[in-house]
């Protein structure tokens, strides 16, 4: 008996890819780095990203890999976010995405953190009955030096889950799970800290992958009246080697674990496991059965039966990329070198809640105005139309304008402006459907901006409030 369904998955990565020889050549006076260790790349955070607005791009995607985002959003009832490095601590990180989804006001939100598992498990609560969005991100900090620097990844994957419906087809079905809790720590990372603390790797590979993972594994897969060799890929975070180890102790074919995207991108955390089972449903086949391990403090094992491809979600993900050049300036915007950016980067970034709450719909979501009169498109919306051949009131319905595309009308490149990322770019951008905004641009650096360029919208970080600890997001343009 199927436990539920799989009806579309969307991945993210962000654009900034940091090649690990970088790294390497800017750390190697600590010690040799192997040379397959400087092999490949990570994705990256730009500045004014985080594991927040990592999982509204994926989840977005995932909707509209569904088919129809408005109708999709509209049917979701709920929403996990899992993640270890959710950006507030005290403050509903599930319910903000949500907001930028722009999904009904009644849907269930919830948190899942404390484990790099906290991914597959949120997609094993509870699969079946109402659509549901689990969606999982992390961009974790490694100490410079460290091993985790060679292997870490910024990284995002929502699926859209639930029982059989008739409105949108599975893409996959989920025959059973299994799970065990094991408080084994093979790394940690206490309140308060940046830094995750890894014990010895032959500690864990011995101890845990090698007793552990077996356990769930046999149980995942006689559950779903399989055997071993009936499974015709095998996702498992980790590295080659280890999967490989796994294989061997429960009778899975080596030639079947699926490519760990290590050189393409790293080990995104929370996200990894779900993203390569996104990654392999691009290009299973039908009737063919994936295994899926998640393991932190403890494992989850699930089955899937591949129902129809899905879309090349995760393909497309490690495709768009730009090369970050500078190991420095990744510093920088990963908060571990602190540059000193002049007075102008000495200013108050005190947020007004009281304005955020009643404009919430028009900030997070990004939803303007349409005037129903004679059509005219603005943001931000107001009780009077912009139209000077119109000027009515009170005729502004809903516009969203997060999935929209428009161009750049005319831009600046401000060298003299603080940014993160020099220099500050903004510029006015016309809507295809209408109307105008003077607004950010982002994932671009001097001289690659043109009147004309096609760009959608992203949720970003706006700006940080450092002296109360608070971060305010809002949509900027990127180029197409």
């Amino acid at each position: 008996m199927p436990i539920g369904h799989i009806f579309s998955c969307g991945a993210y990565l962000p654009r900034l890819r940091l090649p690990r020889e970088r790294i390497a050549a800017a750390m190697d006076w600590l010690g040799a780095v192997a040379p397959a260790a400087a092999a490949g790349e990570r994705a990256i955070c730009n500045w004014d990203e985080d594991a927040l607005t990592l999982a509204a791009q994926a989840a977005r995607n995932c909707l509209l890999n569904a088919g129809d985002y408005t109708r999709v959003a509209s049917s979701v009832k709920s929403l996990s976010f899992a993640s270890t490095t959710l950006p507030f601590a005290d403050r509903s990180n599930s319910t903000l995405l949500a907001t930028a989804l722009d999904l009904p006001a009644d849907i269930q939100t919830a948190d899942l953190t404390g484990s790099l598992r906290a991914g597959t498990s949120a997609l094993l609560d509870a699969p079946g009955g109402a659509p549901r969005l689990v969606v999982a991100a992390d961009a974790r900090l490694a100490k410079p030096g460290s091993t985790q620097e060679l292997e870490f990844g910024a990284g995002a994957v929502a699926l859209l889950v639930g029982g059989e419906s008739g409105a949108v087809e599975p893409i996959a079905t989920l025959l059973s799970a299994a799970h065990l809790a094991a408080d084994f720590v093979d790394h940690y990372r206490m309140q308060g800290e940046r830094f995750d603390y890894s014990l010895e790797e032959r500690w864990i590979r011995d101890e845990a992958l090698s007793k552990q993972l077996p356990v769930a594994i046999a149980r995942a897969v006689e559950s779903a009246g399989l055997a071993a060799g009936q499974i015709d890929h095998v996702v498992m975070t980790g590295s080659a080697a280890n999967a490989k180890r796994v294989a061997r102790l429960t009778g899975l074919e080596k030639g079947k674990i699926q490519d760990n995207l290590r050189e393409g991108c790293g080990d995104t955390g929370t996200a990894h496991a779900l993203l390569l089972l996104s990654a392999a449903l691009e290009t299973a086949t039908p009737g063919q059965h994936i295994l899926v391990v998640g393991f932190g403090q403890g494992v989850d094992a699930l089955v899937v039966k591949v129902r129809r491809p899905a879309r090349p979600t995760v393909s497309e993900a490690l495709a768009r990329k730009k090369t970050e050049p500078y190991y420095n300036r990744y510093l920088s915007h990963s908060g571990l070198l602190e540059p000193d950016f002049g007075m102008r980067a000495e200013r108050d970034n005190r947020s007004a809640h009281s304005v955020a709450w009643r404009k919430h719909r028009q900030l997070t979501a990004f939803i303007g105005g349409g005037c129903r009169n004679c059509g005219t498109v603005q943001f931000p919306k107001s009780r009077v139309c912009v139209n000077p051949e119109c000027r009515a009131t009170d005729t502004q319905s809903d516009h969203p304008l997060a999935l929209a595309w428009g161009r750049v009308k005319s831009f600046t490149e401000d060298w003299q402006a603080y940014s993160p990322r020099p220099p500050a770019i903004y510029g006015n951008v016309e809507f295809e459907s209408g109307g105008n905004l003077l607004m950010e641009l982002t994932d671009v650096d001097a001289g690659e901006v043109g009147v004309g360029m096609r760009v959608g919208f992203a949720f970003r970080i706006k700006d940080v409030d450092r002296l109360r600890g608070f971060k305010r997001y809002f949509w900027k343009a990127v180029q197409v």
